[in-house]
């Protein structure tokens, strides 16, 4: 249909004299639109009179509305089965009219920020090739709201140990602390309450206030609140993600740092500045750093396990073999494992972000090859059967190297044997073994039963007698 100031343009054009097939040509629109308008010699669209094909089904419409739970496409298979004259967008196009099932549309405001007022954080999950394989990770995101500088990295998992180090690396990267940080209502930081009135964690208000800083979360359903650094994770995703591969965790988050370097040096349509430019003017409203930033960690109490490592997390960790059986300290940094006995037994090792199980064992720990520690003190058991019977000396120093049991166990089985067993006929069977190079027990076992049968246990055939008689 045409509009008002096109119906204008026709009658002026005729009214120069212009012929109707030059108007439509100059204008792009059929003769007989031009006629119309002529005709009508007025300039004012004309009101639709007909009545709307949905019009006549409205009731049912909106009953059909309610108990299809607002489907459309199931509100039209129905009106179709009732025999209704109504295709799929004249449907659409009424309920839209009319405000059936639509939401009103409110206009989108705008957040101003000063610079230095404010910093949002947020986590997402991604996915990235890590050593070849394709591994989840969670991406830890902070964005200055005035310059729209940005700082991301990647965790394995994200725990408050995990926050604590993120947001100690962003403001250093920001060489400044912006006044308030600003949170979805995450359980990392979280105590109770949302919004207005959320607490957060002991913990964690204790390093915003180390650093000069404070956690705010934004009300529930309001995502909007927290769109600086919602954004980003789309960019991250898409450009930064898609089709790298990185050696390991430590590659992935030192690109990640040079990207960031990269891409807030770059101009930014939608703020049409460059946010390093941007930056210089907020950078004097940060917070200045503390002279001294304590670094994150975690403390854990653990046992040196019988092989001498101390396990975290999924990994396990060499320590002294002097310390097996003794209680000691860990502390857990973003890339170090400090394991104390006491003041000064103190063993440090790379700390390792991957979540597969892994054994790190420092050279110092295990003694060369062929010069392990070696038992000088006899096995208890040996030690008990020497005492019972000095004769089997020989024999159990043979036994320990040639049975094909273990070792502990054949010298149960056999203070079992000096313990149940007559001494004769066990001497006797151990002697005939040791004369023909076996130690296989159980049949040496065999061997003393059946002397025993022969020996001690012979029964009188009374044939017919009662046994009770003499």
């Amino acid at each position: 249909m045409l509009g008002k100031r096109q119906r204008m343009t026709i009658l002026e054009l005729h009214s120069r004299g212009m012929k109707i097939r030059r108007i439509a040509r100059e204008l792009q629109i059929s003769r007989l639109a031009v006629r119309k308008v002529i005709r009508s010699k007025s300039a004012e669209v004309p009101a639709i009179l007909r009545s709307e094909l949905a019009a006549t089904y409205r009731e049912r419409i909106l009953e059909l509305h309610a108990s299809c739970n607002g489907n459309l496409v199931r509100v039209h298979e129905e009106l179709a089965a009732e025999g209704a004259d109504l295709s799929y967008p004249a449907l659409t196009a009424f309920c839209r009219r009319h405000g059936i099932g639509q939401a009103p549309k409110h206009p989108a405001g705008q957040y101003h920020f000063e610079p230095g007022q404010e910093m949002q954080h947020d986590t997402s999950p991604h996915q990235a090739v890590i050593g070849g394989r394709r591994r989840s990770v969670q991406t830890a995101s902070a964005v200055l709201c005035y310059s729209r500088m940005l700082f991301f990295q990647f965790f394995p998992a994200f725990q408050r140990f995990d926050c604590k180090v993120f947001l100690t690396d962003a403001n250093r990267y920001f060489g400044g602390v912006a006044g308030r940080v600003m949170i979805d209502n995450t359980h990392v930081v979280v105590l109770r309450g949302t919004g207005r009135q959320m607490v957060p964690v002991p913990e964690m208000a204790a390093f915003a206030e180390r650093l000069g800083f404070r956690f705010i979360a934004h009300e529930i359903g309001d995502s909007n609140r927290s769109g600086r650094v919602e954004r980003p994770f789309h960019f991250i995703e898409r450009n930064f993600l898609a089709g790298r591969t990185f050696a390991d965790w430590e590659d992935l988050n030192r690109q990640a740092h040079a990207w960031c370097d990269r891409v807030n040096n770059t101009y930014k349509k939608h703020i049409r500045a460059v946010p390093r430019e941007l930056f210089a003017v907020e950078r004097s409203r940060l917070k200045p750093l503390p002279a001294w930033i304590p670094e994150p960690y975690r403390l854990h109490q653990r046992l040196v396990d019988v092989e001498g490592y101390v396990a975290l997390q999924t990994h396990r960790y060499s320590v002294p073999s002097a310390w097996i059986g003794r209680r000691v300290e860990v502390r857990e940094t973003k890339d170090k494992i400090e394991i104390q006995l006491d003041a000064r037994g103190l063993v440090v090792h790379r700390r390792v972000v991957d979540c597969e199980k892994q054994r790190i064992t420092l050279a110092e720990h295990r003694p060369p090859r062929g010069q392990g520690i070696k038992r000088t003190d006899p096995h208890p058991e040996e030690k008990a059967i020497t005492e019972a019977a000095p004769e089997l000396a020989a024999y159990v120093a043979e036994l320990k190297q040639r049975s094909r049991k273990l070792v502990v166990l054949a010298l149960r089985q056999l203070l079992r044997m000096v313990r149940e067993y007559p001494r004769e006929p066990l001497l006797a069977a151990i002697e005939e073994a040791s004369r023909y190079g076996l130690y296989d027990l159980d049949r040496i076992e065999r061997m003393v039963l059946r002397a025993i049968a022969r020996e001690y246990f012979l029964l009188n055939d009374w044939k017919g007698t009662d046994p009770g008689d003499e």
